[in-house]
């Protein structure tokens, strides 16, 4: 087991971590805008990267995130207009009640793709019609979940089998985008009703084995947090913007262990000063020398080479802020 890892499971238990874990996710399209000048930039940071000494291809990427449509398991329809980001649903297999009778789960076992269980029910429907559907609470609503539910349980159970019994030094990762940008989609009751019991009886193979859930989910998901953790979620994965720094502190501070997803829309448009400020406050804020703070970056190619520097920078800087 690792350095970091040890030093991730410290703070994810409160138990005196020697560093704030820190991670960066660069996506596919800054490494083909800024190549070897981004390059360099990560090479000065052995901290965050280790060794960055080996060759790299600046136009390497894969899945939907090449443009042009792609086709998942369940027949939702991808499309994409800017390699090196994220596609989106476009073409949806479900786009009536009528056909929520005749869909069946893929054979295929396809795991836990980003957006899982929520998200999948709007990549199915489509937005809209879902949204109606949970207003009006449609029959075919309680249809559609127990379909993707029991596949997603099914997967679960075959992850599970991978896990070893007992070690609860394990993390597994799942991620689906709960919220919006200022609210939930869904009221919170909505959300308990139809959702949550999905969600634990989804984490429970896994949470058998002694394992620990990593959830990362964007959006406004305050009101839901505690759910979160009630279904079994260790370390959750939101966005400070959606959510307000001070409002995650009174939600989470010493509830449950939180890796911040810094302020990415605000990364493109400041200054490096204002990106050492934004750091500095969620550390002092959201922080403790007990532990229960990670610090995530992603870096896309709206962000300026400079700005990019200074995050990597701050995160470097402010990992020790309680050592």
């Amino acid at each position: 087991m690792s350095s970091d890892h040890v030093n991730r499971l410290k703070a994810m238990r409160w138990q005196k971590p020697e560093y704030i874990p820190t991670s960066v996710g660069i996506l596919p399209a800054a490494w083909a805008k800024y190549r070897a000048e981004l390059n360099e930039i990560v090479k000065r940071h052995p901290i965050i990267f280790g060794d960055q000494s080996g060759q790299r291809d600046y136009d390497a990427v894969a899945g939907t995130y090449v443009e042009g449509t792609h086709v998942d398991a369940w027949g939702c329809v991808w499309h994409n207009v800017h390699t090196g980001r994220e596609a989106i649903v476009k073409e949806h297999p479900v786009p009536t009640r009528e056909d929520v009778h005749k869909l069946k789960a893929p054979e295929q076992d396809a795991g836990f793709p980003h957006g899982f269980m929520y998200l999948r029910l709007a990549d199915l429907r489509g937005f809209e019609e879902v949204m109606i559907d949970f207003g009006e609470e449609a029959p075919e609503l309680q249809m559609l979940i127990d379909i993707v539910c029991e596949y997603n349980v099914r997967q679960a159970n075959i992850l599970s089998a991978t896990l070893k019994q007992g070690d609860d030094t394990q993390i597994v990762g799942f991620g689906d985008d709960l919220g919006t940008q200022h609210a939930l989609p869904i009221s919170p009751l909505k959300w308990r009703k139809y959702l949550k019991p999905c969600y634990a009886k989804i984490y429970a193979p896994i949470k058998a084995k002694s394992a620990a859930i990593y959830m990362h989910t964007d959006g406004h998901i305050l009101e839901i947090i505690p759910d979160l953790v009630d279904v079994g979620v260790n370390i959750v994965n939101p966005q400070i913007r959606a959510n307000g720094l001070d409002n995650l502190v009174e939600v989470c501070k010493g509830k449950v262990c939180v890796d911040l997803d810094l302020d990415r829309q605000m990364f493109p448009f400041c200054t490096p000063s204002d990106i050492d400020e934004h750091v500095h406050e969620a550390v002092d804020k959201l922080g403790s020398p007990k532990g229960g703070l990670w610090l995530k970056a992603e870096i896309s190619d709206d962000i300026p080479l400079e700005n990019i520097e200074a995050i990597f920078c701050a995160l470097e800087k402010y990992r020790l802020y309680y050592s």
